[in-house]
């Protein structure tokens, strides 16, 4: 299958906004869930946001609720994460992750890895 592909990462000033993006040409995309985790130094990435397919029930993690939104296109070709009041502890390296079997795989242990985006956010 078509690996996914992220872009949009990036460095922004604490407070900031940036937008994530994730998408997997030549597969049908819409029949996904979809998420993202962060790995920072020193640890093992973990959970972010996901999305369900069908429904779009999305899931947060604690620490960015408020402040990130999980969502797909309108043709449903890529998900987006969109990040408000970045904080420096936000800063990390993104991974886009997919399963078929929901967003409970999502959270848990997706089947599907990205390459990563770096984002940095400067104080």
């Amino acid at each position: 299958q078509a690996q996914l592909q992220e872009s949009g990462g990036g460095e922004v000033q604490s407070g900031g906004s940036l937008r994530l993006s994730c998408a997997a040409p030549g597969r049908d995309f819409s029949k996904e869930a979809v998420g993202w985790y962060r790995q920072v130094p020193g640890k093992e990435p973990e959970f972010v946001a996901g999305i369900n397919w069908g429904d779009d029930s999305t899931h947060y993690d604690d620490s960015v609720k408020g402040r990130f939104i999980i969502f797909r296109e309108k043709d449903k070709s890529a998900v987006f994460l969109q990040m408000y009041d970045l904080k420096t502890g936000d800063t990390g390296v993104y991974y886009c992750v997919s399963a078929t079997q929901g967003l409970w795989k999502v959270v848990r242990n997706p089947t599907s890895w990205g390459q990563g985006t770096q984002v940095i956010v400067s104080s």
